[in-house]
């Protein structure tokens, strides 16, 4: 009885050992794919420093576009009904 107990500790803990090791390469990767993804698609990484108002759209033409835009969505266009034809048989 003694040398089954003894057999199932040894073994749990052989057990244990092995999944208990590391992966050092794995970890000094560690998040690089997202990194290197976010700057590739950040046109101007400095752009937060910059801190000249945007020139373009003046003040009324911009609200009236942010408000057309919200009521959109309190009104949503019309649908149109969609005439499904088959050629061919079908159910």
């Amino acid at each position: 009885m003694k040398s089954k107990l003894f057999t199932i500790a040894a073994l749990g803990l052989l057990l244990a050992g092995g999944c208990a090791s590391t992966t050092p390469y794995l970890d000094q990767q560690f998040g690089t794919a997202v990194n290197t993804a976010q700057a590739q698609q950040t046109r101007n990484p400095e752009a937060s420093r910059n801190a000249d108002p945007v020139a373009g759209v003046g003040g009324a033409a911009a609200d009236a576009a942010m408000k057309e835009y919200q009521d959109s969505f309190k009104t949503p266009p019309p649908t149109f009904p969609v005439i499904n034809i088959s050629a061919g048989g079908g159910r």
